[in-house]
């Protein structure tokens, strides 16, 4: 449990860190495609040292499929789109938004290990997705009902991130945990380094800016998931998950000494019935089909 709330709480500085690193609209520094490959670049190296120091053996021919759809989620989804929205919204914003997370990588957990949720369960997802479009919808700024863009990246990234974190956590039960990520952070280096390279910054940024960089992709990108998937592995999933309904809050917390945001009723309200919806949905049951 200890091993997963640190997970969590290294995952949890993950979006006002990006803030920091991708500026505003009105303030631009480091654009969301670096962000997002540079920080797998640099994690996929720190990679490969450490799994040459390891002399790690290669992947079994069956887990190679699984690791790609990890670093499809993990290494570039998630990544990339967070990085492309983080521009445009808050960290607290945000972090309404990726509040879903916990239930989405129950369901893909579920589907991949071809479970059959119970109705409740689809009440209470529904339930919280219904709740986190409310909130969009009401903090979009926009005239009439219509989500802002930057939402709708940052529920496909829920999506992206659900899918890698239940092939991921599926891979730690049979791999070490730190291989898992090493792996697919490997596998990716072919394009993430070469894009990393493309995209730069072809000005000076600020130190702020390159330490928010510094922590996605050492932290969040790599040191994470060595506790996430350890924690996983020794203490169950379902049990040890549970600790990522903290991440929201903690994200949000994070956001106001880092980026000066205010933490408003309306957002912790929402997030808080999001919470509520999630920790309720975790606990239905799950029936083998």
């Amino acid at each position: 449990m200890l091993l997963g709330l640190l997970g969590v709480a290294i995952f949890a500085l993950t979006l006002p860190m990006t803030r920091l690193a991708v500026g505003t609209p009105e303030a631009p520094l480091m654009s969301g495609l670096f962000i997002a490959m540079g920080r797998a670049a640099v994690a996929g190296l720190l990679s490969v040292a450490l799994l040459a120091w390891q002399r790690a053996p290669l992947p079994a021919r069956a887990d190679w499929a699984p690791l790609a759809l990890t670093a499809a989620g993990v290494v570039f989804g998630f990544p990339l789109l967070t990085s492309w929205a983080m521009r445009h919204v808050g960290a607290v914003h945000a972090a309404v938004i990726i509040g879903l997370l916990p239930l989405a990588t129950a369901l893909a957990g579920a589907l991949l290990h071809r479970q059959r949720p119970s109705g409740a369960f689809w009440a209470c997802a529904l339930l919280g997705s219904g709740l986190v479009v409310g909130y969009a919808l009401l903090r979009s700024g926009q005239e009439g009902l219509a989500l802002h863009p930057a939402d709708l990246l940052l529920m496909a990234a829920v999506l992206c991130a659900a899918g890698g974190y239940a092939w991921g956590g599926r891979l730690a039960q049979r791999m070490r945990a730190d291989a898992v990520i090493c792996w697919a952070l490997v596998l990716s280096l072919p394009a993430t380094l070469p894009l990393a390279l493309w995209s730069w910054p072809r000005t000076a940024m600020p130190a702020a800016a390159w330490g928010g960089f510094a922590y996605v992709a050492v932290f969040s990108m790599w040191l994470g998931f060595f506790a996430w998937y350890r924690g996983l592995a020794l203490g169950g999933t379902v049990r040890v998950s549970q600790t990522q309904l903290a991440q929201p809050f903690m994200s949000m917390l994070f956001a106001v000494p880092l980026l000066g945001e205010r933490l408003d009723a309306v957002s912790l309200g929402f997030g808080l019935a999001v919470l509520a919806t999630v920790a309720i949905g975790r606990r239905l049951p799950v029936q083998k089909r």
